[in-house]
């Protein structure tokens, strides 16, 4: 199985808060790390020369991507929870266990989702569109393993748009001779670290 009973979560948390945070990946969170840090990055880079990243933009897009980790990992699982009751690795999810039933995960969903929009609309108008127009690719990447070979490019496009969401937020508009190569070698960076993933 992929989930421990060591974990701090079940020394600090209530016990009915388990399998949520366990749903949420909060035991795991490079996860959050691999989403937010193509976010940094952008907003890093589009700071005006001498000048230190918006100290306040970083926050809201730290909060943003471990929400919407949470989200995504959910999401996941929902889909996911009768393949993950046949393998060993996952079978102990919360979904897959009976710990918590789709319902339940739905309103977990939704409250992550709640957050995550709260944190949205704190950016520019653009920045906000910007956001909302990833919504496809968050919600049906954990279909593309159904569908194709290459659910590392499905993540790669996914995971990173917080190269061009930064930009945005900082800029108002995309500056594409910072995000174009950003992105792509982000792009590429998600196949590699994906793929390897994939085979352990």
């Amino acid at each position: 199985s992929d989930i421990t009973s060591d974990h701090w979560m079940h020394r600090w948390l209530p016990p009915a808060a388990v399998p949520y945070a366990l749903l949420g990946r909060w035991d795991r969170p490079i996860g959050t790390w691999l989403l937010l840090w193509p976010c940094l990055w952008s907003i890093g880079l589009s700071a005006g020369p001498g000048h230190l990243p918006d100290v306040r933009l970083c926050a809201l897009f730290t909060l943003g991507a471990f929400m919407m980790r949470g989200a995504g990992c959910t999401i996941n699982d929902i889909w996911d929870r009768d393949f993950d009751r046949q393998v060993e690795r996952t079978r102990h999810r919360p979904l897959a266990s009976g710990a918590l039933n789709v319902k339940q995960a739905l309103a977990f969903l939704s409250a992550q989702l709640s957050v995550s929009l709260g944190v949205l609309v704190q950016l520019p108008p653009a920045a906000i569109a910007t956001g909302l127009v990833s919504t496809p690719l968050w919600a049906l990447y954990p279909l593309a393993k159904r569908f194709t070979d290459w659910p590392q490019a499905v993540l790669g496009i996914a995971i990173n748009w917080g190269v061009l969401l930064g930009s945005v937020a900082v800029h108002g508009q995309p500056d594409w001779q910072m995000v174009l190569p950003l992105y792509l070698a982000s792009f590429a960076w998600t196949l590699h670290y994906d793929t390897i993933y994939a085979h352990q």
